[in-house]
């Protein structure tokens, strides 16, 4: 454990700074969830729908460092890659 109270302080931040980020990966994973299954279904819609709200919160995730940005790009162009297949599919 710290033994000095700025490495208490940097702990505590840090213990913070995970919960944070693992509810907000959480939450970005089911999204992409819904998604997924959304293209499944054959339903989905590239501008509107859960793909939307799944390149929406991606790109927040980004901003707010939970991921790299890079890494978010990469996930949008794979998840629009498929969306793109299902409309021209319809």
């Amino acid at each position: 454990m710290a033994n000095h109270p700025s490495a208490l302080k940097r702990h505590l931040q840090s213990v913070k700074k995970n919960l944070r980020n693992r509810a907000a990966r959480a939450a970005l994973a089911t999204q992409i969830k819904k998604a997924r299954r959304e293209l499944s279904d054959q339903t989905a819609k590239v501008n509107e729908g859960e793909v939307q709200k799944a390149v929406s919160m991606l790109a927040r995730s980004a901003r707010k460092g939970i991921m790299h940005k890079k890494t978010m790009s990469r996930r949008v162009s794979r998840l629009m890659k498929q969306a793109h297949a299902v409309s021209l599919a319809q």
